[in-house]
């Protein structure tokens, strides 16, 4: 049994929380999610069962909808209202001024340094373990994408809430912090919900407890919009074992799936170079 669950993460859990509970619960062989949510946020999270593991790279580049709250004057470690405050200031903000960062931002492409505390690897250590043991250490800056952000409540209590849509790799706790920066304060995520991956909405997914196996998602659902190209005996064969396709069996600059005579489907190919194609995944 390979496919997808949406999943609607609950607060002050951790994304391996998620996916440990869900294998144990289907008693699945594997399991594993497309993207980590921190631990106080909610919302989306996919879940993938079994071979559909092999997967998680048709998710990678997806853009991210968020919406959530962030608070200013304020700094924690962590870039979160979950860490220790370590500095605040009593500057006077406006709408106006936060409206000016907003808009600075919205359909913004920049390097944006993620926080220290992070899953991101440093020669083969988390940056929120080296953080946690106090290791300064300097992080390369990222080039992001903000889509769309929006501020979607008036400034209270120097607070606001937001709506946003993001590139891969936009950490929304370093976009607090660099609005902050923007209105020279400080500025930290106070709560945030992942609303979208891709197409897939929140509004689908479901807690652990909800969750059944009639909400798992058929693993070919991926590739509806891939073109199809049907082989021979012979040439499935050969598919089966790995090998490489040509522009003998087609010529495209798209990904595609292969399928036998009788329309099973085969593997999942991906061009590597002009006219050449490998083999990503293929279906049981």
């Amino acid at each position: 049994m390979d496919g997808f669950f949406l999943i609607n993460k609950e607060p002050n859990m951790t994304s391996h929380d998620v996916v440990y509970k869900i294998k144990k619960k289907f008693n699945f062989a594997k399991t594993g999610h497309t993207g980590i949510l921190d631990p106080m946020a909610k919302g989306l999270l996919i879940v993938l069962i079994n071979q559909a593991t092999k997967l998680a790279f048709l998710f990678e580049n997806l853009n991210k909808g968020y919406q959530g709250s962030m608070v200013f004057n304020k700094q924690y470690d962590t870039l979160d209202i979950t860490g220790t405050l370590t500095a605040q200031k009593e500057m006077l903000l406006t709408d106006e001024m936060v409206q000016e960062s907003v808009a600075f931002f919205d359909q913004k492409q920049y390097l944006q340094k993620p926080p220290l505390y992070s899953a991101i690897k440093v020669k083969g250590q988390k940056l929120y373990d080296l953080a946690r043991k106090n290791i300064e250490i300097d992080i390369a800056p990222r080039k992001v994408k903000i889509y769309h952000l929006e501020m979607v409540s008036a400034l209270k209590n120097d607070q606001i809430e937001f709506i946003t849509t993001v590139s891969k790799g936009t950490y929304i706790r370093s976009l607090a912090r660099d609005m902050g920066e923007r209105m020279n304060t400080y500025g930290s995520l106070q709560s945030l919900t992942r609303t979208q991956i891709g197409s897939y909405d929140w509004k689908n997914a479901k807690t652990i407890d909800e969750v059944s196996l009639e909400d798992l998602n058929d693993v070919k659902s991926l590739f509806t919009n891939h073109q199809k190209i049907v082989l021979n005996d012979y040439l499935v064969r050969l598919v089966q074992n790995g090998v490489y396709l040509d522009e003998r069996q087609i010529i495209t600059d798209e990904p595609f799936v292969v399928l036998d005579q009788k329309e099973n489907w085969i593997a999942y190919y991906e061009p590597i170079e002009k006219n050449k194609y490998r083999p990503r995944y293929f279906f049981q």
